[in-house]
């Protein structure tokens, strides 16, 4: 079974679809109360906090069977200069981005067979790699989720299971293109793109990679 957070967006929706249709047994995990999203099972799950995310993984595992995988894509983007947003900005990326990652890793962790296969893969961003501005909080939250992944590839090393991450560019996304009306969205990657870069992370053909941020930034 794997659980994909974040389930109800766009490269949520991607990734559960992509898996489910290879065959494996999928859990949709979101904050948003609207469950009427057929990818998402546990509607309403606050992901930055401990308890509950404890409490939604332990339920998947009951209901759908041994864990094999986490994808943690739930995040979010906001710009703001400092003067503009203040640490309310900061803190909100950091949750939103960094403490989600962090907590539902640490709660799939229990699951996860004592030796043999395991698959974590988080979503960063290839924004993270230098501040800009109004874009320091989510650099640096996306930064942060970079270095979760490579200390808890080494942590989790000896016991079989890797930790990779994806860097995406912009997201081709409705939203996206709502946003930014008047980019070019021949240079942003689809959902579906990074959804194939993640289901080989998963895969048995990845299992000798792990610490990996992977870029998937397209080919324009």
């Amino acid at each position: 079974m794997v659980i994909v957070t974040g389930a109800s967006g766009a490269l949520g929706s991607a990734v559960s679809e992509l898996l489910a249709g290879r065959g494996a047994r999928v859990v949709g995990v979101d904050r948003a109360e609207n469950n009427r999203n057929r990818t998402v099972d546990f509607a309403g799950v606050d992901l930055a906090d401990e308890t509950a995310c404890r409490r939604a993984v332990d339920m998947a595992v009951a209901r759908s069977g041994p864990l094999y995988g986490l994808v943690n894509i739930a995040g979010g983007f906001e710009m703001a200069t400092l003067a503009e947003g203040g640490a309310r900005t900061w803190d909100r990326m950091y949750h939103i981005n960094l403490r989600t990652a962090l907590c539902a890793s640490g709660a799939a962790l229990p699951h996860f067979p004592e030796r043999g296969a395991g698959r974590i893969v988080n979503v960063g961003a290839g924004a993270a790699a230098r501040g800009a501005a109004a874009m320091g909080a989510y650099a640096a939250a996306k930064s942060g989720v970079a270095r979760l992944t490579e200390s808890l590839s080494e942590e989790l090393r000896s016991a079989g299971v890797t930790v990779n991450a994806v860097l995406p560019n912009i997201i081709d996304t409705p939203a996206n293109r709502t946003a930014m009306p008047d980019a070019d969205f021949s240079k942003w990657t689809s959902p579906a793109a990074i959804a194939r870069v993640i289901a080989f992370l998963l895969s048995d053909e990845a299992s000798a990679v792990t610490g990996a941020l992977i870029p998937v930034t397209g080919a324009s």
